[in-house]
């Protein structure tokens, strides 16, 4: 017999010796060991049979599309087979998925370079989301770390052809977002060869796309998210000028927003999407010579979200948002007609990208009983291929509930809309506690995908899930978008006010069991909702959260801080200091005696994990039931599949001792 390896200590090996005397398996824990990476407070023991029946819940995989192969009918996706997620290879629909890279952090934006015998992608550590980018050489497995380790890096832009790639980067000061070019193939020492192309000023610059010559670049600076202004860069020396000011298609005082861009073959135009003179975002053509914008979706009254162009300039894909729903179209560039592309899947769809070839369109989609999958069309021949198919824990996805569109009207008449998952009436009858769940942003907006652990919420404990999308939301144009900014802060506060006396003439929701829920400005508005409206509700779930918006201006990274003035107001001035300090949760404790259990993350760049550490500790002090939790190894929400578990059974048991039960009612 070989010799093995293994060594038992002494310590380990007394028990050892007294179990197999005794026979049998060691005995199964009864409760759920956190990880040496979280810290608790105040959180109950967990028991095993809980983590148990949730684990299938927290089974589902899901898919995303980062690129099609530059030669061959294959591409690289995004998936979880660990912890986190990570780059894999599927070379025909239905194909296995080939794991490629394998870290602690989750990996995105892999990009083939024009051979395929290399991809780019990015990973932070933590959580804390100081990018760096990466070239994976697919013969030898090995990654070279193509910028300086330590700053913040951008999205990045492959040229066309080359290995060129431009980036935007902190690396100056770690609050301006430069324009940076590297060689994405160099064998060595690649940070130190990146030079720079243009500095600026402020954090929201980003490149586009490139010329097709690789001559010139389309870059964007963001201000907020009702104002952008589009440039061309020179690619050699960095001069800029700009390519639309406040033009003469836009109504005097009218911020203008853009999204993405793409030139056009000849490079004459480019295509980009902007609201420039329209309520909603469109698909618009801009020519060079005279600047002069020409709109091409103006019959859809939705936002246009995402797009795409064919390497032969002949199409542009694009995405239109209807209310919630994306519907996917295709615009030949000869004729400037769209038209609608068949048999694609119902649901909410991302990653749109063109292989190529110019006719096969990947995308990934995803709905209420399906977690996102990828897929491929060919836009000339309409045929609709599915490449992944991805998990959902074993469990029947048709058995998932199917949201519906709800609408009800705020304190000023203005009409909002949401969606309500409502659980088997026969399986859960009467009226049933609600989970209002509210979207972060606050420019976002909740769309009707995949819930993946929450099904547990829904089939097996009873609960209704309401998801609002109050005022200041996404994809109902951009008046809407604007109504939350400054002083208008608290007007969303009563939306949810509003939304709560809907609930209670709604005949199957139980208006005395709600619990509020939220992440990044979600979890804001939960601290929010707890302070102003705390009679009204059972218990709060806090994830990321400001407390206070002055105090979050203060402390969050200097790369953001302007864009979030421009959105909450800047808190140097003082009348608006003094509104913002006047709404601020963290300066209404007396009213917060209902259960919290805030989440954080302790690497978060965007809410330090302080916001709602200073709010917990006043509230304890007071006697408000409170519970909390913090992962040493994440960011601005849990990235790590063991984390994110336990945050789920921590916040199920929670759920059933704070809205399930009656230990709150007499609060």
């Amino acid at each position: 017999m070989t010799k093995s390896h293994f060594v038992v200590t002494p310590i380990l090996l007394l028990p050892l010796l007294a179990l197999a005397q005794q026979g049998g398996a060691p005995p199964a824990p009864t409760v759920l060991s956190p990880g040496d990476n979280l810290v608790l407070e105040n959180i109950p023991p967990i028991p095993m049979q809980l983590a148990d029946a949730t684990a299938r819940y927290g089974e589902s995989r899901l898919s995303e599309l980062f690129d099609w192969h530059p030669t061959r009918r294959e591409m690289l996706i995004g998936t979880r087979f660990g912890d986190t997620a990570q780059v894999h290879a599927v070379v025909m629909p239905g194909g296995a998925r080939r794991q490629l890279t394998f870290f602690r952090d989750r990996v995105q934006n892999a990009k083939y370079l024009p051979d395929g015998k290399a991809f780019l992608f990015q990973k932070d550590v933590g959580g804390g989301e100081w990018y760096q980018t990466y070239r994976y050489d697919l013969a030898t497995g090995d990654a070279t770390l193509l910028t300086d380790g330590h700053s913040r890096n951008g999205t990045y832009r492959i040229a066309h052809h080359d290995t060129k790639i431009v980036f935007s980067s902190t690396r100056r000061n770690n609050k301006d977002t430069d324009l940076w070019i590297v060689d994405a193939a160099a064998s060595a020492n690649s940070a130190a060869s990146a030079r720079m192309l243009l500095q600026v000023d402020g954090g929201g610059w980003a490149p586009l796309a490139w010329s097709p010559d690789n001559a010139q670049l389309l870059v964007r600076e963001e201000i907020s998210a009702n104002e952008s202004h589009l440039w061309l860069v020179d690619a050699s020396s960095g001069d800029k000028k700009p390519l639309v000011s406040q033009s003469r298609a836009a109504k005097p005082g009218e911020t203008i927003a853009y999204s993405e861009g793409a030139f056009s073959k000849d490079g004459k135009s480019i295509y980009v999407l902007t609201d420039l003179g329209h309520e909603f975002q469109g698909l618009a053509r801009i020519d060079l010579e005279t600047k002069q914008p020409k709109f091409l979706t103006t019959a859809i009254h939705w936002d246009v979200e995402q797009m795409a162009a064919s390497e032969d300039g002949n199409f542009i894909a694009f995405v239109a948002n209807e209310n919630g729903y994306s519907k996917l179209y295709l615009l030949d560039t000869a004729s400037d007609n769209f038209r609608a592309l068949p048999g694609i899947p119902s649901g909410v769809a991302s990653a749109l990208q063109f292989r190529l070839n110019s006719h096969d369109l990947g995308f990934s989609m995803a709905s209420a009983r399906s977690p996102a999958d990828v897929y491929s069309i060919d836009v000339e021949a309409g045929k609709v291929e599915r490449w992944t198919a991805g998990e959902t824990g074993g469990l029947d996805p048709e058995n998932f509930v199917e949201p519906k569109l709800i609408k009800w009207k705020s304190f000023d008449g203005l009409e909002l809309s949401g969606f309500l998952y409502q659980p088997d009436a026969t399986k859960f009858p009467g009226k049933r506690p609600v989970f209002v769940e509210i979207h972060g942003g606050p420019e976002a907006q909740y769309l009707p995908g995949y819930r993946g652990v929450e099904n547990y919420l829904i089939n097996e404990l009873g609960l209704a899930i309401l998801a609002p999308n109050v005022r200041g939301s996404s994809g109902y144009g951009k008046t809407f978008l604007k109504l939350d900014n400054g002083f208008h802060r608290d007007a969303t506060y009563k939306d949810i006010n509003a939304l709560l006396d809907w609930i209670g003439k709604e005949p199957g929701l139980d208006s005395s069991r709600i619990m509020i829920y939220g992440g990044s400005y979600g979890g804001h508005m939960t601290w929010a909702v707890s302070a102003f409206y705390n009679e009204r509700i059972r218990c709060a779930m806090p994830i990321v959260g400001m407390s206070n918006l002055v105090t979050f201006l203060e402390h969050t990274e200097s790369y953001r801080r302007d864009l979030r003035r421009v959105e909450y107001g800047d808190e140097r001035d003082p009348a608006m200091r003094a509104y913002l300090e006047k709404i601020a949760p963290m300066n209404h404790l007396e009213a917060m005696h209902k259960p919290v259990f805030a989440v954080v993350g302790k690497n978060d760049p965007r809410v330090p994990w302080t916001e709602s550490r200073q709010i917990i500790d006043k509230l304890k002090a007071q006697g408000t039931p409170t519970w909390f939790l913090m992962a040493n190894d994440e960011g601005h929400g849990y990235a790590k599949k063991k984390n994110r578990d336990f945050l789920f059974d921590a916040e199920v048991l929670f759920i059933d001792q704070c809205l399930i039960n009656d230990m709150t009612a007499a609060r």
